[in-house]
C-alpha cells in the first residue's frame, strides 16, 4: 500500500507540474526566506513563449519584448524597494508556521473543502483554502492576496503602457492576450485551477490591473509612485476592489 501511494503521489504531482509549467511564460525567481537577500533571476520559459504567441497568432519577437516588460516591472518592484521583501517573507514565514501547527487538525473538512472546489461550489465570497484557515491565517493570506494583486496589476500596467513606445503592435498583442486569459475554461481545467489555487492568481491580475488603472487616472504618477512609499500604502484588504478608499485613506494620511 505504501509503494502504491508513493507511486500515486509521485503521479499526481507530477501532473500538477507539468501542467502549471505549461503556464509560465516567465518568473521574476525571488527566494523570500533565504538568510541573505540575494537578487532575484529573470527566467523565460521560450518554448511557451512561442507557442503562446503561435496560438494567439502574434509576432513572436514583440511579444517576447512584452512579456519581458512585465518580468522586469516584477525586478523593479522588488529592488527598488527594500522594505518589500521583508514584508512578504514575514507574512510567508508566519503563514507556514501556523500552518504547520493546524495541519494534523484539517481531516474531514479539508477532504470536503477540496471536494466542494473540485466540483466548482461556492458557497460564500472565500476561496476554499480560507475556509480551512484561522482568523490569523486568513487575515495573513488577504493581506497577501492585496499585495500579489498590486505586484501582478502594477506590471500588467507598465507593460502596456511603456509597451506603447518599445512595442510595436501592443494594442493587439494585450487585446489577444487578455482575451485569452479571460476565455472560458473546460471544466476540467477550472476544476485544476480551483484545485492548484491558479484561479486566486487570475484574479489577482484582474483584481490589480483595474485597481492600478484607477489609481493612474486618478493621480498620475505621483499616486503611483506613492504606492510603493512603505507598507502602509500598500492596499489593505478591500481596498483593491475599492480604488476610491485607497485615495481617500491616502488623502487623510498626508494631512494628518
Amino acid at each position: 500500500m505504501a509503494l502504491a501511494n508513493r507511486w500515486v503521489t509521485t503521479r499526481q504531482l507530477g501532473f500538477l507540474l507539468g501542467f502549471m509549467g505549461s503556464k509560465v511564460l516567465g518568473q521574476y525567481d525571488l527566494a523570500l526566506l533565504t538568510a541573505e537577500a540575494q537578487p532575484g533571476k529573470l527566467l523565460f520559459v521560450e518554448e511557451n513563449i512561442r507557442q503562446t504567441a503561435k496560438i494567439l497568432d502574434v509576432p513572436l519577437e514583440p511579444f517576447r519584448m512584452w512579456i519581458a516588460l512585465h518580468e522586469t516591472t516584477h525586478a523593479f518592484e522588488f529592488e527598488a524597494h527594500p522594505w518589500l521583501r521583508p514584508y512578504l517573507a514575514d507574512r510567508l514565514e508566519r503563514q507556514l508556521r501556523l500552518f504547520g501547527r493546524e495541519a494534523s487538525g484539517l481531516g474531514r473538512e479539508a477532504l470536503r473543502s477540496l471536494g466542494r472546489a473540485i466540483r466548482g461550489e461556492n458557497d460564500g465570497a472565500e476561496h476554499w483554502m480560507e475556509r480551512l484557515m484561522t482568523d490569523e491565517q486568513r487575515r495573513l493570506f488577504r493581506e497577501t492576496q492585496a499585495v500579489m494583486s498590486l505586484l501582478e496589476g502594477f506590471s500588467d500596467y507598465v507593460m502596456d503602457e511603456v509597451g506603447r513606445d518599445l512595442v510595436p503592435g501592443v494594442e493587439r498583442i494585450s487585446a489577444k492576450f487578455h482575451e485569452r486569459r479571460q476565455a472560458k475554461k473546460s471544466a476540467f481545467e477550472r476544476a485544476v485551477m480551483r484545485l492548484t489555487g491558479m484561479d486566486v492568481k487570475m484574479e489577482q491580475y484582474r483584481k490589480g490591473e483595474r485597481f492600478v488603472s484607477a489609481i493612474a487616472e486618478a493621480g498620475g504618477t505621483v499616486a503611483l509612485n506613492r504606492l510603493w512609499s512603505g507598507p502602509e500604502a500598500l492596499p489593505q484588504h478591500g481596498e483593491i476592489d475599492d480604488p476610491a478608499s485607497w485615495l481617500r485613506r491616502m488623502d487623510a494620511a498626508a494631512t494628518a
